[in-house]
């Protein structure tokens, strides 16, 4: 049943943030509440419109959260963040520029020093995935690095 408001529920989410890393989050937190839920419901169309109304409250209530008011753009922290050369920082913002998952695994793998055994149990994925997610993520810096 999820899965047929899986769509509806993201478009909801992302016209109030705006971003879809933050939809997607309030998809998962949604669904959450929808296989917790023991509400009985009546049709589909009731299931529709409860999904709706705890997407927009959702919605309103991380807007108004203190983390998502007193957040940091990642511009500010490139360019706060001090480095030793000029490379650095432009490899930095490199490295920021990826997508969430290729930007998570490098920086906890280069920049805090886990060990892909370590982010796999993070992630609780398996260490070879870890190291398959690595390896793309550094083909895709390559790329960006080349381009710019």
């Amino acid at each position: 049943m999820a899965e047929q408001y899986w769509d509806t529920v993201f478009r909801i989410a992302l016209n109030y943030y705006g971003d879809p890393n933050d939809a997607e989050d309030t998809v998962q937190d949604v669904m959450l509440k929808l296989y917790k839920s023991d509400k009985c419901f009546e049709n589909d169309e009731h299931v529709r419109n409860w999904l709706i109304r705890v997407t927009i409250n959702s919605c309103k209530s991380t807007l108004r959260s203190f983390w998502r008011r007193n957040r940091v753009s990642l511009d500010d922290i490139t360019e706060s963040a001090a480095w030793d050369k000029p490379e650095q920082s432009e490899l930095f913002a490199a490295v920021m520029s990826l997508n969430g998952h290729h930007r998570t695994i490098l920086y906890l793998h280069y920049y805090e020093d886990f060990t892909t055994k370590e982010i796999a149990e993070m992630f609780g994925q398996s260490e070879a995935h870890i190291r398959t997610k690595l390896s793309r993520a550094r083909k895709k810096l390559k790329e960006v690095w080349r381009n710019e």
